[in-house]
């Protein structure tokens, strides 16, 4: 059987090491294995080693190869255990070792699919405009349970959702375009349904952005009437009295009595 005649470590990478066999007169390179390897089993020089250890070794090598791949990728961020065999098979790990791996990492929690829901739901929210329904599309396409998806949204309230979706409502129905409000207000609501938002969030928006126009507008309407009836009055009262008669005037018209009083304080009344 071959025999171990030295162990010298790789000049590119401190962590690996390379096994020599002797042959007649000379060493003759056999195999590379990482530290884990060489402590685990106990490799020396003198060692007899068996044609089946040595590919039993390198089989061992190989998935602690994949085992370190797993790690640096989880190094970045949480994965989901998809994302991960995916990302394994692509860097031409077998199947069955990309299925070891896996199950390993799931021993050392460091793989969870429904801590990995929530964190990243967690994520979206604090960094994204999508909504739940594009969430869950993409936990989906990232393999995440159905119910796993599910609770982690339940982190998404509905108040999170309205200030969102009515922050980019309102840059939809406030741009320089010259279409129409409620032609504004249509594209807005088809954008925060292509942004993941449910119909309910999508109708309370809609509703407060038409609110908002229409208090806009009545606001423009009393203003006008306003510089009006000050010029009217003015050239026969001032003070309280001009005060109570542009009051009157814009009552009668119709307006509310905060409006009234908030244009008239603008103006110094």
């Amino acid at each position: 059987m071959p025999v171990i005649s030295k162990i010298s470590v790789q000049q590119k990478n401190k962590g690996r090491f390379n096994i020599f066999f002797k042959k007649t007169d000379e060493e003759e390179f056999g195999f590379g294995v990482s530290e884990d390897i060489l402590i685990q089993y106990n490799l020396h020089k003198g060692m007899e080693l068996s044609e089946e250890d040595i590919k039993q070794l390198k089989n061992k090598d190989e998935l602690h190869k994949s085992y370190t791949r797993a790690i640096h990728y989880l190094s970045y961020r949480m994965r989901s255990e998809k994302e991960m065999y995916d990302y394994l098979i692509d860097k031409e790990v077998t199947e069955e070792d990309a299925r070891d791996v896996i199950n390993r990492l799931y021993k050392e929690n460091l793989l969870d699919d429904e801590a990995f829901a929530k964190s990243y739901v967690q994520s979206k929210i604090a960094t994204s405009s999508k909504g739940p329904v594009v969430l869950k599309q993409e936990l989906s396409k990232k393999g995440v349970a159905e119910d796993y998806a599910l609770s982690a949204l339940e982190q998404y309230s509905f108040e999170d959702q309205y200030e969102k979706a009515l922050k980019f409502g309102m840059k939809k129905v406030n741009d320089t375009s010259k279409k129409s409000f409620q032609q504004k207000l249509q594209t807005a609501k088809q954008s925060m349904m292509q942004k993941g938002f449910t119909q309910d969030v999508i109708q309370e928006v809609a509703a407060r952005l038409a609110e908002e126009k229409e208090d806009s507008s009545e606001r423009t309407a009393l203003e006008l009437q306003g510089e009006k009836a000050i010029r009217k009055y003015e050239k026969k009262a001032e003070g309280f009295e001009l005060k109570q008669k542009v009051m009157a005037s814009l009552y009668r018209k119709g307006f509310s009595g905060d409006l009234i009083r908030e244009f008239l304080e603008e103006k110094g009344y």
